[in-house]
């Protein structure tokens, strides 16, 4: 019985520290159950600073019944006090048309949300964050965050909302109804955790999480999320799953070296068939030139004068003289 003891307290033994297992896969395969929504809602309302409930989760890839199908492209939906829709895209793999992708996610959300016959009056405002782990365009900032404002073209004014379409509405300026959206792209975060946006970033991107983090969503993830609580048959998968991360950034990786490899090889074939084409043209551009001055020499020799024979070859009286 004692051993049996001992044996347990080293089982309960916590490591010092602790390996978290990644948010996108943990996204995709363990917080799928209504408590584990307050690690979402953490990260949601520590974003856009403001308390949020989480509706539901999507499955972007399992639902799809064609890899061409753009439909259920969303991971998580929440919303806020207001009842405003919040789309959330955790997204790894690189999509050149990703703008295009969030437009259509806003515009699909909330024509969903429409019932047939509504008024416009019931349209909601969308918020689209998106979790990036790829690069998205270029810049020196992590997160970007912008919405719809209309501008005069020629005084610069900021189009306004009339008293009485503030009252009717509900609003009280176009960018109240207008989406907005938020680009995380977490490879770039550099930053020192000095608020709690900067300690979510720090576990998006290195998966560390302070063992006295007040966070909302964190403290939360600590209990669910660290790999030595997960069953074996759950650390596998994640590890398949890291393993093929590796595996799929040496292709690219490979890819990208062959192209490069290949595009300087065409590159000088060009450049040499290049250089032939011109040596060629100077070839024969010299010849005219020389068919020319001979021209000219032979009817110098004749008596015709200068004059004529440079007008007539389009050459310089001087270069005729000189014959």
């Amino acid at each position: 019985m004692r051993t049996k003891s001992k044996e347990s307290k080293k089982g309960a033994k916590k490591v010092s520290n602790p390996k978290y297992i990644r948010f996108d896969w943990a996204a995709k395969n363990i917080l799928r159950n209504k408590a584990d929504f307050v690690v979402f809602e953490g990260l949601i309302s520590v974003l856009v600073k403001e308390k949020v409930t989480i509706v539901e989760l999507l499955d972007s890839e399992s639902n799809k019944e064609s890899k061409d199908d753009k439909y259920n492209r969303v991971d998580i939906k929440a919303k806020n006090s207001k009842g405003e829709i919040i789309l959330v895209e955790i997204q790894q793999t690189r999509e050149l048309d990703y703008l295009q992708r969030m437009l259509y996610g806003v515009a699909k959300a909330i024509t969903e949300h429409m019932r047939s016959g509504s008024t416009y009056e019931q349209v909601k405002k969308v918020f689209s964050i998106n979790i990036l782990y790829f690069k998205l365009g270029e810049g020196t900032d992590y997160l970007y965050h912008g919405q719809t404002i209309l501008y005069g073209v020629h005084d610069g004014d900021q189009l306004a909302l009339t008293e009485h379409e503030r009252e009717d509405l509900r609003v009280v300026s176009p960018e109240n109804i207008f989406p907005e959206y938020y680009v995380i792209r977490v490879n770039e975060f550099d930053k020192l955790a000095v608020d709690p946006l900067d300690e979510w970033m720090r576990y998006l991107k290195d998966e560390y999480i302070s063992p006295d983090t007040t966070v909302p969503g964190l403290k939360e993830a600590r209990e669910r999320l660290e790999y030595l609580r997960m069953p074996p048959e759950q650390q596998r998968a994640y590890d398949y799953y890291l393993d093929t991360l590796v595996r799929d950034t040496d292709v690219l990786k490979t890819q990208l070296l062959e192209a490069r490899i290949a595009g300087l090889k065409e590159g000088r074939e060009e450049g040499r068939e290049q250089g032939r084409e011109e040596g060629r043209a100077e070839g024969r551009e010299q010849g005219r030139a020389e068919e020319r001055l001979e021209n000219a020499r032979n009817l110098k020799e004749n008596g015709v004068p200068v004059e004529v024979i440079a007008k007539s070859l389009r050459l310089t009286q001087k270069e005729v003289s000189m014959l």
